[in-house]
């Protein structure tokens, strides 16, 4: 990831608009800001969401709220809670979220 063609920025994520995106159920509400070629996102998965797709793209993730189970591709499932991240390259393990108490989320990629 290059970071570049952009100053410093701050962000009052509260004030950035909401995308609502249903899953399989639930729903993940997104605040996307977008730095050159960098997209930033809190993402706020309602209790009981899991993700209607696979997905393969790379991301630093952090969990700000809440916990994230994330099934991979190859069967195992692993569990991020508060405070805690994972991080994905482009086309490597597939994954797929679910929150069943919901979660908030820090997305860059």
């Amino acid at each position: 990831m290059e970071m570049t063609g952009f100053d410093f920025t701050a962000t009052d994520w509260d004030e950035v608009p909401v995308e609502r995106h249903p899953g399989e159920t639930g729903v993940a509400l997104w605040r996307t800001r977008t730095f050159g070629t960098v997209r930033v996102r809190r993402v706020d998965y309602t209790p009981g969401y899991v993700a209607d797709h696979w997905c393969r793209k790379g991301h630093v993730l952090f969990v700000l709220d809440g916990e994230l189970v994330t099934t991979l591709d190859d069967g195992r499932v692993v569990t991020t809670g508060a405070g805690s991240s994972y991080q994905v390259a482009d086309d490597r393990e597939a994954h797929r979220s679910s929150a069943p108490a919901g979660a908030r989320l820090l997305i860059v990629d």
